[in-house]
């Protein structure tokens, strides 16, 4: 896909604002953080993607002739508005935690750092291509989990809602840690391993079911999975597999990587089944893989149930992430800057507690048992302040301040997570490769206790406050409530 011109995917009052901080001389520098106030899927933490795409955006951020012509159709915007528009170029600065890092609720994932017209109108595009790799990527690292170290591949294509859907999701699903996917533009583009076997048509189309696997493995002697469903499973599919490959090993020609693939009926008893058989007929080595609808909860439940399946088709309800369809991210102003060039934090007051945000200009450092090298907890905190490890740490949680861990000096590492990606409007960063960044991915994982990775009522990784954050949100809420 040619690089596109996303400039208008926006919200029209993001258009409508920029005009007004126009007329108005309104175009202070501001700080606008994006973070995400629950874990989808109730994960005990969630996947951090889509940063690439963001500075994709961001560099190819401007209004052709064809978009102000649009606008001006509107009727709504005045010709000064549109004249600036026509030159208009990102000149702010944006942090991001970088693409399969490990993230947890109410963190800065991005912060934009700049006049009020352009981090206005980033947002909505920001949101879009973080809240949607964000999920799917967190959706596939529980998928994996589930799978106990199977191979899982991304089919989810067909089912995804749209082509950009499809296609991003399948990039996220990688970074996520699936092993391959089934879409072949995503493959081109992302240079990441493209994997399938064939669909019930190519049985169907044969004479027979064993014509068809004959013909199959003909053509693909090094990758030959075949689908034994079609008919009935245990008494032909199984059976036809098994006369093919012995074929095939008579005439020297079986690979290494050959099996079955099932996609209906009990997989727990069907694999057992099927397994019992292909090793009576000496082939203990080929592959049973599964489909159909297959998710964490499912997976987890066959592999409970013993079933002999090593390798996993997931489609539909990885790619839309169906029990969860949203992350939830949301864009929040969290500082204005002064004459002097200093950060005024501000804040956003709710009912609701949890949509209470932090103020000013931040950063994260995420805290790890020395030890162990797991997380003991995040620490958000403002943008200047720094921590001596060979000092005591003090944590608590801002919301129950009396739960309180002292680490000692000496006992823990920090190293800060946000890092910058554009300065005064010049891109900075070189993002990794997917591949490159599954690797992360998966290592940071492993910096997760095993509480906080399982797949029901997980141990909650705590994201606290520094006590200068936690005393300034304190008394803007105070100045505010007078």
């Amino acid at each position: 896909m040619s690089t596109q011109n996303l400039t208008l995917l926006t919200d029209l009052y993001e258009l409508t604002m920029m005009q007004g901080y126009f007329e108005t001389q309104e175009n202070e520098t501001v700080v606008f953080d994006v973070f995400f106030r629950e874990n989808p899927n109730k994960s005990g933490y969630s996947i951090m993607a889509g940063v690439e795409q963001v500075i994709d955006y961001i560099k190819n951020l401007h209004f052709s002739y064809e978009d102000v012509d649009y606008l001006r159709g509107l009727g709504i915007f005045s010709e000064d508005f549109l004249h600036y528009l026509s030159g208009f170029h990102f000149s702010g600065s944006i942090y991001a935690i970088p693409e399969g890092t490990v993230i947890f609720p109410k963190e800065p994932l991005v912060k934009v750092i700049a006049p009020i017209m352009e981090a206005q109108l980033v947002e909505t595009a920001i949101l879009n291509i973080i809240n949607h790799q964000s999920l799917i990527a967190t959706k596939t690292s529980r998928v994996v989990f589930a799978a106990q170290g199977d191979g899982i591949m991304e089919f989810g294509l067909r089912r995804a809602q749209g082509p950009d859907a499809g296609l991003y999701g399948a990039r996220a699903a990688m970074i996520g840690g699936c092993v391959g996917t089934s879409n072949v533009l995503a493959g081109k583009l992302f240079d990441v391993p493209v994997m399938g076997t064939h669909a019930h048509s190519w049985i169907m189309s044969f004479k027979d079911e064993y014509t068809a696997f004959k013909e199959y493995a003909k053509l693909y002697p090094d990758a030959c999975t075949l689908l034994v469903d079609t008919y009935d499973t245990l008494k032909s599919g199984v059976p036809n597999a098994i006369r093919v490959f012995r074929e095939m090993r008579e005439e020297g020609i079986i690979s290494k990587h050959y099996g079955i693939r099932l996609d209906s009926g009990d997989l727990a008893y069907l694999s057992k089944q099927a397994r019992r058989m292909l090793d009576e007929a000496g082939f203990t080595d080929a592959v049973i893989a599964a489909s159909n609808d297959l998710d964490e909860m499912l997976i987890h439940d066959l592999k409970m149930q013993g079933a002999a399946i090593t390798s996993w088709g997931v489609g539909t309800n990885l790619i839309t992430s169906k029990d969860c369809p949203s992350f939830g991210g949301v864009y929040k102003l969290a500082a204005i800057q002064n004459a002097e060039g200093e950060f005024i934090p501000k804040i956003k007051i709710s009912e609701n507690t949890e949509k209470i945000t932090n103020p000013g200009n931040k950063t994260i450092y995420r805290v790890y048992d020395k030890e162990t090298g797991k997380i003991r907890a995040d620490l958000i905190c403002f943008a200047d302040e720094t921590y001596d490890t060979s000092k005591e740490l003090l944590l608590f949680d801002p919301n129950a301040t009396w739960k309180k861990t002292r680490l000692a000096g000496g006992t823990y590492t920090i190293r800060e997570i946000l890092k910058p990606i554009f300065i005064h409007g010049e891109c900075i960063y070189t993002s990794p490769s997917v591949m490159e960044i599954a690797e992360y991915c998966r290592h940071e994982k492993e910096t997760l206790w095993d509480e906080t990775k399982r797949l029901f009522y997980p141990h909650r990784v705590y994201v606290d406050l520094s006590q200068k954050l936690y005393d300034t949100k304190a008394a803007l809420l105070d100045d505010l409530s007078r």
